[in-house]
């Protein structure tokens, strides 16, 4: 999702607006100590005009 933003050249706060979240959200997930919900990772592959599978990956155990 960094770099997804980067690309854009979109703060951290830009992206919060866009997803309707606060930026201390944006600020979890990037950091992996928040997991979203199905709805909002949704939400952020379309913010991003991207296929949820190019924002988020399931890792494997």
């Amino acid at each position: 999702m960094k770099v997804l933003r980067a690309e854009r050249d979109w703060t951290q706060a830009d992206l919060a607006e866009r997803a309707g979240i606060s930026r201390q959200a944006v600020i979890s997930i990037e950091k992996y100590k928040y997991t979203p919900s199905l709805d909002l990772a949704f939400t952020l592959a379309k913010v991003f005009g991207v296929d949820i599978t190019e924002v988020f990956v399931q890792e494997e155990d």
